[in-house]
């Protein structure tokens, strides 16, 4: 004991004797054994009876190989205890006979009850009857009840219905609007004199083919209701509310344009509320905030009921990776009006589907929403920062909710600060950690350095085996033609994703451990060696991700303070030197952020997968799901999974994990992996009954023909139809493409044009019967400028068209447009957008013609030939247009897991 002592204390002298080094050689192995053992060192050395001895080192033996499966079914257990049903908790929906003895509070039997005669008006878009008329006189005899009941000594109502018109840049195009209505309520406080409006917005127009019930007549009760109890509470507010009901969300976004340009409260709006969905019935996700307004989180985390957000959503949105848009972007862009984006998320599968009705909403998601939506309406009604939102400009938010139990915000800057420091901080005491492993093993701290450079090199491939395995499996199941096969069985991504995800992560130092057993190094000290390395990973992937601005570093920040608190809390008890106890602390301490990953990440699935429908043919959807998947598994396993080698036969785990996925891989490419299935997860069939007509510039008739345009949204195109309806003579457009403007196809917006040359025409021998046609008329051409500066005007004007046109205009060679009557920003900026051009139009009670003319110049200034193409597309988007009997055969023989969301449409091409 005496040499031990000596060594302790100063065993890095190298020259000793040759006996004093056989004794510190041995005296070594003893001191490793000891904490291999679980044994504390100075405490191995000290009077200890031979019985505590053997109960320590209990704890310092590999468990047996047959605990591992229920190491890993724990977690999975914890999962669906504890997650799952939090994710899926909706309170009890409030019913009117409750009122009296709940003032002020949100009843969402009431609200149900407007929402079912929402749900039997049909569908509603934008330009029909029911939606200029009918809808129109609904929300105002709704608005009305409202002023029956309202204080009027407390209150002042003004209510409003705009009718406008106006265009900008959206996507490629110009989008176009004429006549367009919003129902407008500005609710105010008699006592307030503030001129700073809070403003909540939704929809009621809705896609065709979908009553539009979830998306978002939810959200145009919940305003309803919320508005009726501002207006009658006896606690009066600062700040004037504007209730925007926008009659044309759909079109895209021409009411909210129509409001934030031309209303005369627009400019005194000074925060938003936007509401809209991309489901129906669950909660509610806030997904979008600011920019550069946290204060608004502020009032989201005081007064949100049940949250439910986070950072990570928002940069999804703006990357462009979900494909779906709100009038949040136009209220940015073009107010700018600072906000909270929020949009139910459930259910998606029925989004913009027949579907989409009320039976599949509960009231317990209406009380949800109304819940948060009035509290917030309350909250920011009443916000100093309302007075003066730009003094409280103050940069990005990061910002989460855990479990829906309490929701999280701090500014960008202090994330920053938080992702460093605790990142620097982590590396340190991992620092530190090594210096103790080497003074208690007597070993050099280079050993140790060194041990730790091989694992920091495994967790390196470990992360990148662990996010490339679920991406190789989406690219494999894209070659053979099968993805989506988690569509309606999402429970396969457990096998397909989330399993290959877990062995990349755990195989590199699983098979280190096995196969280069340490003598110098106790397998307890390698094992944490390992969760060191991954620490330090995630530790400098959080700096480098908020070093390029990503917020979603949160994330990684998180993981690394967790695994620092349990490695200070084992260094501070030494139970950092007892054989595996350190193991249990760790899992302790990796319960919370493992719950917050798993519940978020399934979030993200629940609300992605339903999307993979309606990603179009141009990228692989399985890639999106897959980087989920592997990103979810690794935040939340990345410490856990490894400690797959406390227990005997690791690599033995790694082949049950493997099994599984074989497993579940076979179960994929049987019937159950067919994604699609009736009524509840259904393919999305978008086609246009097209009849179109080519003029040539003499006036003659070069193609005239009808048939089916399909803009495709699965990745197989029309692979999955093909066994279940007649679809001879399919075909590409490759050669249309080569001289036609956009294949010579209506596409109707930027999303269907841009995936122009992926479509597919299959020709009809009946001509489509058009519910009507624009008219073109030429009315004259001037010819105006010098011989060296030649140009021309050229006026048209386009009547009797639907309420929706696209013109398309193409200069021929040799041709500039110099101006048009339509909006100037996209010739302004030619790198930008480039000929041919899209126009879209909509219009809602205005059917007036529509006039526009062409200044052009021509290098050889002879205008007497081809100048421009011109291509006029009217869609009968409306469920009251008459099909042809050839249509609507071809849409009774479509398989019962298609719908169609079709219409017809005319198109023809000019020259001039």
């Amino acid at each position: 004991m005496e040499n031990m002592e000596k060594h302790n204390g100063g065993f890095e002298e190298d020259k000793l004797s040759e006996h004093s080094d056989t004794s510190y050689t041995e005296n070594k192995k003893n001191t490793v054994q000891l904490v291999t053992d679980g044994i504390d060192p100075e405490e191995g050395c000290s009077n200890v009876t031979l019985i505590e001895l053997k109960q320590k080192s209990r704890f310092s033996k590999q468990l047996e190989w047959y605990y591992s499966p229920a190491y890993l079914l724990f977690w999975v257990g914890l999962f669906f205890a504890v997650c799952y049903p939090l994710f899926n908790h909706l309170p009890t929906g409030v019913k009117i006979e409750e009122e009296a003895n709940l003032p002020g509070t949100f009843v969402a039997q009431r609200a149900e009850s407007i929402l079912i005669r929402l749900d039997l008006m049909g569908p509603k878009i934008a330009g029909d009857y029911v939606t200029e008329v009918e809808m129109v006189e609904f929300l105002l005899g709704e608005i009305s009840k409202v002023r029956d009941e309202m204080r009027n000594d407390l209150y002042d109502m003004e209510v409003d219905v705009q009718r406008s018109s106006g265009s900008f840049l959206h996507w490629q195009m110009i989008n176009m609007y004429q006549g367009i209505q919003n129902v407008v309520v500005k609710l105010s406080s008699k006592s307030s004199n503030s001129t700073s409006y809070l403003l909540v917005n939704s929809h009621y127009d809705s896609k065709p083919s979908s009553v539009g019930t979830g998306d978002a007549e939810l959200m145009v009760v919940t305003m309803l209701e919320t508005l009726r109890l501002m207006a009658t509470s006896e606690e009066t507010f600062l700040h004037p509310i504007v209730f925007l009901f926008n009659g044309a969300e759909e079109q895209p976004f021409h009411g909210s344009h129509s409001f934030i340009s031309n209303h005369r409260w627009s400019a005194n709006c000074k925060a938003l509320v936007n509401l809209d969905s991309a489901g129906a019935g669950g909660r509610e996700i806030l997904f979008q905030g600011g920019p550069n307004h946290p204060w608004l989180m502020k009032q989201y985390k005081k007064s949100a009921k049940h949250p439910f957000a986070t950072t990570m959503a928002e940069e999804i949105f703006q990357a462009d990776l979900i494909p779906s848009d709100t009038d949040f972007r136009i209220f940015r862009d073009f107010g700018p009006v600072p906000g909270l984006d929020m949009a139910g998320c459930y259910n998606g599968f029925v989004y913009h589907t027949k579907f989409d009705r009320y039976k599949v909403i509960s009231r317990g998601a209406l009380q949800n929403t109304g819940d948060n939506v009035l509290s917030l309406v309350r909250s920011i009604s009443n916000a100093e920062e309302m007075y003066d939102t730009e003094a409280h400009s103050e940069g990005h938010s990061v910002f989460f909710d855990y479990l829906g139990l309490f929701f999280v915000y701090y500014t960008e800057s202090t994330g920053t600060a938080l992702n460093i420091s605790f990142s620097l901080g982590a590396i340190l005491v991992i620092c530190l950690s090594l210096w103790r492993m080497a003074k208690v093993t007597d070993r050099r701290l280079g050993t140790y350095a060194r041990a730790f450079g091989m694992q920091f090199l495994l967790a390196i491939l470990g992360f990148l085996l662990a996010l490339g395995f679920p991406l190789l499996m989406s690219v494999f199941y894209d070659a053979g033609d099968r993805t989506m096969t988690y569509f309606s069985n999402s429970w396969l991504v457990i096998g397909l994703f989330i399993c290959p995800s877990i062995i990349g992560l755990v195989l590199p130092a699983t098979l280190y451990l096995s196969l280069r057993p340490s003598e110098k190094i106790p397998h307890t000290y390698h094992l944490q060696i390992v969760g060191h390395a991954y620490c330090v990973f995630m530790a400098v992937l959080c700096i480098l991700l908020t070093v390029v601005g990503i917020r979603t570093a949160y994330l990684f920040m998180m993981c690394v303070f967790f695994y620092l608190g349990a490695l200070i809390i084992n260094l501070a008890t030494r139970l950092h030197d007892k054989g595996y106890l350190w193991a249990l602390v760790l899992c302790v301490c990796q319960i919370l952020p493992y719950l917050y990953f798993t519940y978020l990440f399934h979030a993200l699935l629940v609300i992605t997968i339903p999307m993979t429908s309606r990603k179009g043919m141009d990228a692989n959807p399985d890639l999106l799901i897959s980087l989920e998947c592997a990103l979810g598994s690794i935040l939340a396993m990345v410490f856990l999974a490894p400690l797959l080698n406390l227990f005997r036969r690791p690599k033995a785990m790694i082949g049950g994990l493997t099994l599984v996925m074989f497993i579940f891989c076979m179960i994929s490419v049987s019937d159950v992996g067919f994604p699609y299935r009736p009524t509840t997860n259904v393919m999305r069939l978008h086609f246009l009954e097209v009849h179109r007509k080519f003029y040539e510039f003499d006036g003659s008739i070069s193609l005239e023909d009808s048939g089916y345009y399909f803009d495709l949204q699965d990745r197989r195109f029309e692979n999955p139809l093909l066994d279940k309806i007649n679809l001879t003579g399919i075909t590409r457009v490759d050669d249309y493409c080569k001289t036609e403007m956009y294949c010579g196809l209506p596409c109707f917006n930027h999303r269907w044009c841009s995936a122009v040359n992926d479509a597919r025409w299959l020709p009809r021998d009946e001509p489509v019967d058009l519910p009507g046609t624009p008219i073109l008329q030429f009315l004259n051409k001037t010819v105006l400028g010098t011989e060296s500066a030649p140009r021309a005007l050229y006026y048209f004007v386009v009547s009797s068209g639907p309420p929706r046109m696209s013109f398309f205009v193409q200069p021929r060679d040799g041709v500039r447009m110099l101006s048009w009557s339509f909006l100037k920003g996209m010739l302004d900026n030619p790198s930008v957008y480039k000929p041919p051009y899209h126009i879209f139009f909509g219009y809602g009670s205005d059917d007036s013609p529509v006039e526009f003319y062409f200044e052009m110049t021509k290098d050889d200034g002879n205008f007497d030939g081809p100048v421009v193409e011109l291509g006029i597309s009217g869609h009968y988007m409306s469920h009251l247009s008459k099909r042809d009997a050839t249509t609507q055969k071809f849409i009774e023989d479509l398989p019962d897991f298609a719908h169609p969301m079709e219409w017809p449409t005319s198109y023809e091409r000019y020259i001039f």
